[in-house]
């Protein structure tokens, strides 16, 4: 268990956990995501995070996986993937926020804010100088939120996904340097 403050913590996943994470996205996900999909995010919860899936992320080298907690409560989860480079961005060092799913129960506590910092601490403690990640165009207030942060637009790339409506493939990639 990592100890981001007080009440925020993170908890390795294991490949024993792969059931209790779909059981939490099947709660989670759809209460964010559900208006951009025809079967309300169901293909999507039921191919990321399968079994099969799961256990496939789980494997990949220079990964971490963790759930959220809460006060205790675990509310969502944060995936990592060190050494995963953003196309024509630099050859510096960079490190891809691949996950970060927190229930909108939880929103206004600044856990994402905490974890963000607690992600640039951690990256430029390995020698990393940059931070990017994939945010949904149709989430204007995500946007917001990593525009405060730091991040700034590098490229977008276009969903193919089973099931999404067109209007919500768009997907832009963001980017943060860090100042040590």
């Amino acid at each position: 268990m990592i100890k981001v403050t007080e009440s925020i913590q993170l908890q390795p996943i294991f490949s024993s956990d792969s059931e209790r994470l779909f059981r939490l996205m099947k709660e989670v996900y759809p209460l964010a995501y559900a208006h951009f999909w025809t079967d309300n995010g169901a293909w999507y919860v039921n191919t990321q995070y399968s079994k099969e899936n799961i256990l496939k992320e789980l494997s990949q080298e220079k990964t971490e996986y963790y759930f959220v907690l809460f006060k205790g409560e675990i509310i969502g989860n944060f995936r990592i993937i060190w050494d995963e480079k953003l196309a024509d961005l630099s050859e510096e060092k960079q490190v891809k926020l691949h996950r970060i799913y927190l229930h909108p129960k939880t929103q206004g506590n600044g856990i994402g804010k905490t974890l963000l910092s607690w992600l640039d601490q951690k990256s430029l403690e390995k020698g990393y100088t940059i931070i990017w990640l994939d945010a949904m165009d149709e989430q204007p207030q995500a946007f917001q939120f990593y525009n405060k942060l730091g991040y700034k637009y590098h490229s977008h790339t276009l969903l193919d996904f089973d099931f999404m409506f067109d209007k919500y493939r768009k997907m832009s990639q963001v980017y943060k340097v860090l100042k040590s």
